[in-house]
């Protein structure tokens, strides 16, 4: 099992949903969370206008994605979400596959990859 954090522009996510879904959904079986984080990368933020001073923001506003996936998923979502989240400009995002050790579904006690 995997968990794959993902960090994409806002106004992003509703492709990146659609390509997770082409590839993923099965009978509804796959689950995502999102939360709104602030970041700093190469990307810039706006130049903004306070009492005539020029202020750039040093953190941008971005979404942070997780999925719990089996092995077999992951590809296949980490090339999902690269071709829902690519404008081709800096500050796309970064994504991060890392090992998932357990999960457990509280509702059953289901655990690994049967919980995800």
């Amino acid at each position: 099992m995997k968990l794959i954090i993902a960090i994409i522009r806002p106004e992003r996510l509703e492709a990146v949903q659609t390509e997770l879904r082409k590839v993923l959904d099965e009978n509804d079986n796959y689950r995502l969370t999102v939360q709104a984080v602030e970041g700093h990368g190469a990307q810039q933020g706006e130049v903004q206008y306070f009492r005539g001073q020029a202020i750039r923001p040093r953190l941008i506003p971005k979404l942070q994605i997780t999925l719990g996936l089996n092995d077999d998923y992951v590809t296949r979502a980490v090339d999902a979400i690269c071709a829902g989240a690519r404008s081709g400009s800096v500050g796309d995002g970064k994504i991060f596959v890392m090992p998932l050790e357990d999960c457990i579904r509280i509702r059953t006690g289901e655990r690994g990859g049967k919980a995800i």
